[in-house]
């Protein structure tokens, strides 16, 4: 059975990364993906938006799978948070797997145990059904 990483944990994975990838990214301030992403830039994060048929988002250029993301700016992203469907998870997985990315973070109601899982036998660090901004504003404050 899938489990979160301790607060400890949480709170150095938050501490570590620099720059997240936010998968599902909303250009609609309305949205939680936006407001989430737009509050971990305010705390000094560096946001890179994955949503097909958007230019930019919150000021940085968007890309639309993580596949898509040019290596030098893939070689700086710490997390993949993503604001998507859970039956988009398995898909995002393969990528962060092909693409070598270590850290894997899925939003609130965002859950795939198997994915998860397998995202972990790949040696992928998960955080389920969890807000990173709350998570943040909880842990790092």
């Amino acid at each position: 059975m899938f489990s979160n990483p301790d607060v400890d944990r949480l709170r150095a994975l938050l501490r570590e990364t620099r720059t997240i990838a936010v998968v599902g990214l909303s250009p609609k301030p309305d949205r939680p993906s936006h407001g989430v992403s737009k509050s971990m830039q305010s705390f000094g994060y560096r946001i890179v938006p994955v949503n097909p048929g958007q230019p930019s988002i919150l000021g940085e250029t968007c890309y639309p799978t993580l596949r898509d993301i040019p290596a030098q700016v893939l070689a700086d992203i710490d997390l993949v948070d993503v604001f998507r469907q859970s039956d988009a998870v398995a898909g995002i997985v393969d990528d962060c797997i092909a693409l070598g990315l270590k850290r894997l973070w899925l939003q609130d109601g965002v859950v795939d145990e198997a994915a998860a899982r397998r995202a972990q036998d790949a040696g992928i660090e998960v955080v389920m059904d969890r807000c990173v901004y709350r998570d943040y504003v909880d842990l790092m404050r």
